[in-house]
C-alpha cells in the first residue's frame, strides 16, 4: 500500500526557502525501522509522521539518522498539512516524547505552543569554541539539549564557518550562535543553528532551537516578543512571544511537493 509524503517549506511565504520537512500522515502507528529508512530516503532535516490516536495527534520527528525528542518546523509543516489537505480546523494537540504540543492554523500564519528551555552559563566543552573558529573566552550557556552561544554582533553570526568534523564530537543536540540583528531590518535577533552530530551540519531554521532562544533574549532585551531571523543560506522568518513558561512560535510554510511512498 502507498503512502503519501508531502514536502512544506516551513517558516517562510515563498517556495524554496525556509526548511523544508518531509509529511507522512499515517492511519495507524507505523514501523519504527520503516519510519527510519524513510527519513533516511527523503534526506531532509527532519520527516514528520503523524496519525490520530483518541482525540489527539500522536507526532514523531526523524533526522536521517535518528528520531529527536522535539521539532518545530517540521510540526508547524505538519500543521499546514492537517489543515490545507486534510481540512482540520481549531486548535490541534500533539502528542509527542516532548509532552503535550498544540498548534493552530491561521490565515496569517501558524501559531506553535512549546515549552521554553531557559539556558545556564556553563563551561564551554571541549572542542566547541575552536570548532566554531571562536576565541576561547566567548561566554557560553546551555539548555536541555543545546548549547547557546551569544555574539556581539549579526555580522559575526553570519561569518561563521564552522568546522563540522571538530563539532561533531562535542555531545549535545546542537549548537545555537546568536546575536542582535543590526542589518537585517524588521528583526529584533539573528541566529544560525547547527547539528552535525543529529546529521545535520547546518539546519536551514529551527523552531525548536527559538524555544531556548525566546527566553534568553527575552530577559537581555526586555520584550517578551522577538521578530526572529534565521540566517541560513535558504533564510527564514520567525516570530516568538514567552508566556511564562511556554513559547509561542509564529510562522508561515508552503506545500511544495506531493508524491507517494511505494514500500
Amino acid at each position: 500500500m502507498s503512502t503519501s509524503v508531502i514536502v512544506v517549506d516551513a517558516f517562510t511565504d515563498q517556495p524554496f526557502r525556509g526548511n523544508p520537512a518531509a509529511v507522512c500522515i499515517l492511519e495507524a502507528p507505523a514501523d519504527e525501522e520503516w519510519m527510519q529508512d524513510v527519513a533516511g530516503e527523503m534526506n531532509l532535516s527532519e520527516t514528520a509522521f503523524c496519525h490520530p490516536e483518541n482525540e489527539l495527534w500522536r507526532l514523531r520527528w526523524f533526522t536521517p539518522r535518528a528520531e529527536v525528542d522535539l521539532c518545530g518546523h517540521a510540526t508547524l509543516a505538519t500543521t499546514h498539512v492537517l489543515k490545507t489537505d486534510l481540512g482540520v480546523e481549531g486548535t490541534i494537540r500533539y502528542a509527542t516524547r516532548s509532552g503535550l504540543l498544540a498548534a493552530q492554523a491561521f490565515d496569517d500564519g501558524i501559531i506553535l505552543d512549546f515549552p521554553a528551555d531557559s539556558t545556564r552559563r556553563t563551561d564551554a566543552p571541549d572542542g566547541l569554541l575552536a570548532a566554531l573558529g571562536l576565541p576561547g573566552d566567548v561566554a557560553v550557556r546551555r539548555g536541555r539539549t543545546d548549547y547557546l552561544v551569544a555574539l556581539e554582533s549579526e555580522t559575526a553570526v553570519r561569518k561563521l564557518s564552522p568546522n563540522f568534523g571538530l563539532l561533531r564530537r562535542v555531545e549535545c543536540r546542537g549548537v545555537i550562535v546568536t546575536a542582535p540583528a543590526d542589518t537585517a531590518a524588521g528583526y529584533d535577533i539573528v541566529s544560525r543553528f547547527f547539528a552535525p552530530a543529529a546529521g545535520v551540519d547546518e539546519d536551514p531554521v529551527t523552531g525548536s532551537a527559538h524555544c531556548t532562544l525566546a527566553p534568553y533574549w527575552a530577559a537581555r532585551l526586555g520584550q517578551e516578543t522577538l521578530r526572529c531571523h534565521q540566517a541560513s543560506a535558504r533564510g527564514g522568518d520567525l516570530e516568538v512571544t514567552q508566556v511564562g513558561e511556554r513559547v509561542e512560535i509564529r510562522g508561515r510554510a508552503v506545500t511544495v511537493l506531493r508524491a507517494e511512498l511505494l514500500f
